[in-house]
């Protein structure tokens, strides 16, 4: 496997960062196979996906022409049969362990033996998800990150036994993407999350414990710390059911409390609040 002999793509799940993998492959001249379980959902991939190309032609970085070609490289399934014919898979269904494993399991006795298979999780170990496949060899991450479109970042990480080859092609494909490849290893939330959870965290922590309000905490972080965006901004754009899911994988990765994720976030999650995907979140979208 190269990543020169890569010509079809399928991306499981049509959500957020499913249909942003699906949009960067498509822009990128991949046929692309976007595997999801409803067909609503995968009208709602590609309405916003061609929002999204149309944002590209307004700024001119793409012609209308090329979006129309981009869209029509991208064909909808609902059902694993028409995977047969990928040459790469990518997974993009939501943080959850058994979710995630049911779903490679499936796709791992569809896909041709040489086929690599690589997830986007954010924190879960890819060591442990690629021992449920047929091909630990040839199993690994390629975390984007989010709008995928916009972010030049990816990191691929290898688990224990994936081998040298599928690291070269997942970093080769990544390249032809436009994207900047990053190598890490396995470890819980690898860097990105271990890192930026975290922050969160703590801002959360600051706003519970009546320290300052959301607005004040991000102010302090961007005009403080020159952060593009304030911890708790962010936090809403990436979901706070995300948020607390991967705080919950880092404290059973690496048993430390200081990973417990902060109770006004799971307060803010059980009512529903999941940031700008719900309409409200520290903040509230119109």
């Amino acid at each position: 496997m190269s990543a020169d002999s890569i010509r079809t793509v399928a991306v499981l799940g049509a959500g957020t960062m499913g249909n942003g993998i699906a949009h960067v492959f498509a822009r990128s001249g991949y046929r692309v196979l976007l595997r999801d379980i409803d067909k609503n959902f995968l009208d709602r991939a590609l309405d916003t996906i061609s929002k999204n190309l149309d944002r590209e032609v307004a700024k001119q970085k793409i012609t209308a022409t090329e979006k129309s070609t981009a869209l029509a490289r991208i064909q909808p399934v609902t059902d694993n049969v028409a995977l047969v014919a990928a040459d790469f898979v990518v997974e993009a269904v939501p943080e959850q362990l058994d979710l995630k494993i049911r779903i490679l399991k499936d796709v791992d006795s569809v896909v041709g033996p040489g086929v690599v298979l690589a997830s986007n999780t954010s924190s879960i170990s890819i060591t442990q998800l690629a021992a449920h496949t047929g091909r630990p060899d040839r199993f690994i991450g390629m975390h984007f990150m989010n709008p995928v479109p916009v972010m030049a970042l990816v990191e691929v990480i290898r688990g224990i036994a994936t081998s040298d080859a599928t690291f070269a092609a997942t970093t080769a494909l990544c390249e032809k993407l436009g994207k900047t490849a990053v190598a890490v290893n396995d470890s819980p939330g690898f860097v990105s999350n271990r890192v930026l959870m975290p922050l969160i965290n703590e801002a959360a922590f600051a706003v519970m414990e009546g320290v300052a309000t959301p607005e004040s905490v991000d102010t302090v972080m961007k005009l403080g710390m020159n952060h593009p965006m304030g911890p708790l901004q962010l936090a809403d754009f990436i979901g706070l059911d995300v948020c607390v899911e991967i705080l919950d994988v880092l404290l059973r990765g690496f048993g430390d409390p200081k990973y417990r994720a902060c109770p006004l976030l799971r307060k803010y999650v059980a009512a529903g609040w999941l940031g700008r995907k719900s309409g409200r979140g520290f903040y509230t979208y119109s």
